[in-house]
């Protein structure tokens, strides 16, 4: 028969089998947690990153628009001058 000792230890022993499984298991659910969160957070970064890209792209197409618009303007007014005076416009513009 084992004595009380014996007992104790083989008691202690599974006690501690059991609680490095749990150990190990909890470690497990951690990584797989934190992949979890760094995903996430590389996601809402990248989404963040695309709204400051999608923004900058608008003033620029925004400048460029307006540009447009200034210098289509502006080869009226020039067109409609070099009519009005009877001038011939350069050589590279066609009429």
């Amino acid at each position: 028969m084992a004595t009380r000792t014996d007992r104790f230890l083989g008691a202690a022993v599974r006690t501690a089998r059991r609680a490095k499984q749990w150990a190990l298991v909890a470690a497990r659910e951690a990584d797989r947690m934190l992949q979890e969160a760094r995903t996430q957070a590389a996601s809402e970064d990248r989404r963040r990153r695309l709204k400051v890209t999608l923004l900058k792209t608008e003033r620029v197409l925004k400048v460029a628009g307006r540009a447009a618009l200034v210098a289509g303007v502006a080869a009226g007014i020039a067109a409609a001058r070099a009519e009005r005076s009877g001038r011939k416009l350069s050589k590279g513009v066609a009429r």
